[in-house]
């Protein structure tokens, strides 16, 4: 079977995993490499590439086309609305959620001068980040992980914010600081691995045998607690969910203002059972306490056309 990938470092790396399960379980596969909106406009902010699913679209045009029949994302990239027939058939167990930062000398963050510069593409984690640090600086800074690195390294940025599972699933052990998520509340679905096929497809039926269903839970209400505020994947939005024991999920939200001044915040427990109803009354609470409206005001400000 024709697996979709990106061609980045780390989305190969994902795509091999998925192989791997795969393989393990008699499954053969090849490999196409897809280059999307997102790989080709890396000179620019990703609020200012135009639409959604700037790293998923032409994927999904490739699988439709029958040109790949399975295809590999990071999971907080997918938009909520998918094309019709095509069907996420598999929501690999999550690696860390957890942003990470990596300095040039090794400093932590509380440790940084004032007007230490951070880069960061995201606007999450630049209002968090001033949220906690308002005397940092924070410039744009996209590329891959080795292109934001020697960025770093060639002193233009004295730390950089990334993703824990991406440096996981590099295998690479770097001296950073790990981020506590009731600070750095990570992106809904950051650290997971979504498989995408044709709806009733034999892709579909072999890959749904990865499935994690924690996993699926807890992702699929990180989107619904969200949804309401429809802040995409360019405002300052995060969403994270976990089980707290085999009957509960903690369930913790914010939106902020694009400077980190303004927030408004859910930190609550919900049970398992009818997930779907509690998680969709947290995303009313969330739009009722003002996130939809600082979420307008970002994209007012940052001139996104929805």
């Amino acid at each position: 079977m024709i697996i979709g990938t990106r061609g980045s470092a780390l989305a190969l790396a994902q795509a091999d995993i998925v192989a791997k399960m795969l393989a393990d379980r008699g499954i053969e596969t090849t490999r196409k490499i897809i280059k999307t909106t997102g790989d080709k406009f890396t000179d620019r902010p990703l609020h200012e590439v135009a639409g959604v699913g700037a790293f998923v679209r032409e994927l999904d045009d490739k699988m439709l086309e029958g040109f790949i029949e399975i295809a590999v994302h990071s999971m907080k990239d997918l938009p909520s609305v998918r094309p019709a027939g095509l069907k996420t058939s598999a929501v690999i167990e999550r690696d860390s959620p957890h942003d990470v930062l990596l300095t040039r000398d090794g400093a932590k963050l509380d440790d940084l001068p004032k007007g230490a510069v951070i880069g960061t593409t995201s606007m999450r984690r630049r209002a968090q980040l001033l949220r906690y640090r308002p005397d940092l600086q924070v410039k744009d800074l996209r590329g891959n992980i080795n292109t934001r690195m020697k960025k770093m390294e060639e002193g233009f940025y004295d730390g950089i914010l990334l993703a824990e599972a991406g440096l996981q699933r590099m295998k690479w052990e770097l001296d950073v600081e790990r981020l506590e998520i009731e600070n750095f509340c990570p992106s809904a679905n950051q650290g997971t691995i979504a498989v995408v096929t044709s709806e009733g497809s034999e892709a579909e039926t072999l890959t749904s045998q990865l499935d994690h269903t924690q996993t699926r839970i807890v992702t699929e209400i990180e989107r619904i607690v969200i949804k309401d505020v429809e802040g995409g994947c360019t405002a300052p939005i995060g969403s994270f969910s976990q089980f707290i024991n085999n009957d509960e999920i903690r369930v913790l939200a914010e939106v902020l203002s694009i400077d980190g001044t303004r927030q408004v915040r859910i930190d609550e427990i919900i049970p398992l059972e009818d997930y779907q109803k509690h998680a969709s009354k947290l995303a009313k609470k969330l739009v009722a306490m003002g996130g939809k409206d600082l979420v307008k005001e970002a994209v007012s400000k940052l001139r996104i056309t929805k």
